[in-house]
């Protein structure tokens, strides 16, 4: 399994995904055999990111107008009225995602999880919805990837 994390970290809620993917390293997923890395989102290099993978999470930081801190969850791309936080990405991760499709390049499991953002500011750290959040989500993502009953220690 590979987890991507999206976004840009010096600029607040933009850098949500980092959080998650700081927080599963710290509970060990690696270890376990997830592969976590981060992106700025541009659509091409995340296209090359998950060449040849076949699990894939991808994060990032969204605005639809829902509650900050809010959790969404799609399995598989997400609809084309979901779109990613005020683009720090250029042509990002719903361009990369409808991209991937075109090319048939899309992994065969695809889990998405955005985070509702607020502040995007540059320099402007997380909102703390947004921090709680990325905590949830990292136990949520950690807790299936170990799965129920599973020998493997957890955080």
């Amino acid at each position: 399994m590979q987890i991507i994390a999206c976004g840009n970290p010096d600029r607040g809620d933009d850098g949500v995904a980092f959080l998650v993917v700081e927080r599963l390293r710290e509970l060990g997923i690696e270890a376990l055999g997830a592969k976590t890395i981060t992106c700025t989102g541009e659509a091409t290099a995340l296209l090359n990111a998950w060449e040849d993978e076949d699990d894939l999470i991808l994060l990032d930081a969204v605005v639809t107008g829902a509650p900050v801190g809010t959790i969404h969850h799609w399995d598989g791309i997400p609809p084309t009225t979901s779109r990613p936080s005020p683009s720090t990405h250029g042509l990002g991760v719903a361009e990369a995602l409808r991209l991937a499709r075109a090319l048939d390049r899309v992994p065969k499991s695809l889990q998405v999880y955005g985070i509702e953002g607020a502040q995007f500011d540059h320099g402007s750290p997380p909102s703390p919805q947004v921090k709680a959040a990325a905590e949830g989500l990292a136990r949520q993502i950690y807790t299936a990837f170990v799965g129920p009953g599973s020998a493997r220690p957890r955080a």
